[in-house]
């Protein structure tokens, strides 16, 4: 089995285009212990999950959880919407703006362990070794690759530390063994995913009730949007982060499209411009393409809180003018709420606003 396309020069790029995640690199003291939750369901221990592959027993909830970076927010988001912000030790991802009101602050408010950061915002081996976490989470399996200098999950075990991998993303990265049900999550992944990720933490946590509550709570706003907007014609979407254009070869705003962005295109009331263009799209979209896009509803996306995106919507209508999104100046302002995690529910309700607003 293949690995996904996917490559880690296009992570690299996405990190360094991102002087929000580059943040994360400078070192920042910070407490070195963390507490247990107090609401942790009795009785649920020992958890043995099988994590890509990666079967692992845990015998009381982690207190001292080190968050790997991999051009995500997702995971450390989760654990804030779960109220385990108190079990993080380190935490690497950073982003400085939210579709979810007040979360960047949390993010932002988490301790970083003190660690020194390799330019791509990742933690070497023998920082994740010397920090002592009990458990270690990262977005993708690459995140324990040592051919990218970090530590295997099986050192890691090895010296009494348990990791995770957002299930989503086990043959992303991964350098061996991929099952076809790990390459079809994904290339499927979609907001479901984000569920996912989140009811494994409850498990892990011992705290299933509370992620349930969660998840019954977000897939109840996006349910709500897509019975608002069902049987209205799909409107033409297309996600643009101008702040990441170097990703792409000609400089043009960062085009994302495929699994999980093209699933909060649906949920929204859309249809995404390019559908499945996946990360050979990002890179590649050429002036041309752009150009003879059919665009509804331009989704355009903060990089950083300093961003003033309704003049970089300005500049791409003015560049494309033929676009009906640039006809009838349709945008919707999102950041975090089209990755995989929690912010999700938020980034679909602000679209789908903006491209149905008579279903509202």
């Amino acid at each position: 089995m293949s690995t996904p396309s996917i490559s880690r020069s296009a992570l690299c790029g996405l990190l360094i285009a991102s002087s929000a995640l580059l943040g994360a690199c400078q070192s920042q003291s910070a407490e070195t212990t963390a507490t247990t939750p107090s609401t942790t369901e009795p009785g649920s221990y020992p958890v043995t999950v099988d994590n890509c592959g990666f079967q692992q027993t845990f015998e009381s909830p982690p207190q001292r959880v080190m968050v790997l970076q991999g051009a995500s927010v997702g995971e450390v988001e989760t654990f804030i919407s779960l109220g385990l912000e108190a079990t993080i030790l380190a935490n690497t991802q950073q982003y400085g703006v939210s579709d979810i009101p007040g979360m960047a602050d949390k993010v932002d408010a988490l301790p970083r362990g003190a660690l020194t950061l390799n330019r791509a915002g990742d933690v070497p081996a023998e920082q994740a070794l010397a920090l002592r976490p009990d458990l270690v989470v990262s977005t993708w399996s690459g995140g324990f690759d040592p051919k990218y200098g970090f530590a295997s999950r099986d050192m890691l075990h090895e010296a009494g530390i348990r990791t995770l991998v957002n299930p989503v993303n086990c043959a992303y990265g991964k350098p061996h063994d991929i099952t076809p049900a790990e390459e079809q999550a994904y290339r499927n992944g979609s907001v479901e995913s984000s569920f996912e990720f989140l009811t494994l933490i409850g498990e892990v946590f011992a705290v299933t009730d509370r992620a349930d509550r969660v998840a019954t709570e977000l897939r109840a706003r996006i349910d709500s949007v897509r019975d608002a907007v069902a049987g209205r014609p799909p409107k033409r979407m297309l996600i643009a982060f101008p702040g990441m254009s170097s990703m792409n070869a000609g400089g043009l705003p960062a085009i994302f499209s495929g699994n999980i962005y093209d699933s909060v295109v649906r949920a929204a009331g859309g249809e995404p411009t390019f559908p499945d263009g996946g990360w050979e799209l990002t890179g590649n979209l050429s002036a041309e393409q752009l150009a003879n896009a059919e665009v509804d509803v331009l989704i355009i996306g903060a990089l950083s809180a300093d961003e003033d995106l309704d003049a970089e919507a300005a500049k791409l209508f003015a560049a494309y003018p033929h676009w009906n999104a640039s006809k009838n100046n349709t945008y919707a302002k999102v950041s975090d709420g089209i990755y995989l995690g929690p912010a999700n529910a938020d980034a679909i309700e602000k679209i789908a606003r903006v491209a149905h607003p008579s279903a509202f």
